[in-house]
Parts: C-alpha cells; sequence; structure tokens
C-alpha cells in the first residue's frame, strides 16, 4: 500500500519533482563554479596563507624548544671532615711534605677567612704582589685553581681550621 500512494505521488507531481531536482542539480553546478573561480581568482592570497600559518606554526616550535629550559639535577656527596675536640694543632708531616712555609699558610688563613688580595697585604705588611706570589704557589701546591678550592683542601689536610 505504501509502493502504491508513492508511485502515484510521483506520477501527480512528475514535472514539479523533475523541475526541481535540475534546480538542484544547477545550483550544485554554479556553486561548484563559483568556488573554483574564486580559488583560482585568489590562488596567490591562499598559497601565501598557507605559507604563513607554516611559518607561525615553525616559528611557535622553534620558540618552546629553544626557551624551554633544559633542567638537569646533579646530587653531589662530598665527604666532611668533622674536628673532635676545640683544639686545632696543623699538620706538620703535611705541611712539610707539600713544602708549604708559614708565612703561605698565613697567608692562606687570611684567605679562609675571607679576605681580598689587598687586605692580606695590608694586614700582613707586604706588597700586594707578595701576596699574589704567595697565593699563586699555594695553588700550585695544594693542586688546586681557585681559592675557594685551596681552603677546601687546605681544611681537609688540617692545614688550617
Amino acid at each position: 500500500m505504501a509502493s502504491k500512494t508513492i508511485s502515484d505521488f510521483y506520477r501527480k507531481h512528475r514535472q514539479e519533482l523533475l523541475y526541481g531536482v535540475s534546480l538542484a542539480l544547477l545550483l550544485f553546478v554554479l556553486r561548484w563554479l563559483e568556488l573554483r573561480f574564486l580559488i583560482i581568482d585568489h590562488i596567490i592570497e591562499i598559497y601565501v596563507g598557507a605559507i604563513a600559518l607554516l611559518f607561525t606554526g615553525l616559528g611557535i616550535w622553534l620558540a618552546h624548544k629553544l626557551t624551554t629550559p633544559k633542567v638537569e639535577t646533579r646530587i653531589v656527596e662530598r665527604e666532611v671532615y668533622v674536628t673532635a675536640g676545640d683544639e686545632f694543632t696543623i699538620n706538620e708531616p703535611e705541611r712539610l711534605r707539600l713544602g708549604i712555609s708559614y708565612r703561605e699558610l698565613e697567608v692562606l688563613r687570611l684567605v679562609s677567612e675571607g679576605l681580598s688580595n689587598q687586605q692580606i697585604a695590608e694586614r700582613l705588611f707586604v706588597s700586594l704582589n707578595t701576596v699574589k706570589t704567595h697565593s699563586s704557589r699555594i695553588f700550585e701546591k695544594l693542586e688546586v685553581r681557585n681559592r675557594t678550592q685551596a681552603v677546601e683542601r687546605a681544611r681537609r689536610l688540617r692545614l688550617i681550621a
């Protein structure tokens, strides 16, 4: 019964249905042609826009890669030497083995107090060059490169308190 009503409807409105389908097909073709001509007329703008989007994305990615800090956590374990009593005695055999003079020990002790070369020179009543010479000899004898390393090694060897 349902198929009879559909065929009856088709026979009655055949001309209107064909007209509607042909208009829809014509509209589809016109829209397709309009889009095609629009793309052809503006192809340069479309390419420029696509390239701009590509470079924008690349720039954002590159900026993110370059500005993200590479955090690396390092755990440094060091031995801490603790003296048992309040009395400090210089490790004389080690001082002699390294060949450190008492004047160099005095300079090293003042370096450990955080004094500058100029302040050490004024305190010991010597020239600045003398203090620098003593410091460089201390660095050589202790086999270190800077003041902090020298103080640390001297404390470890019990040359200074």
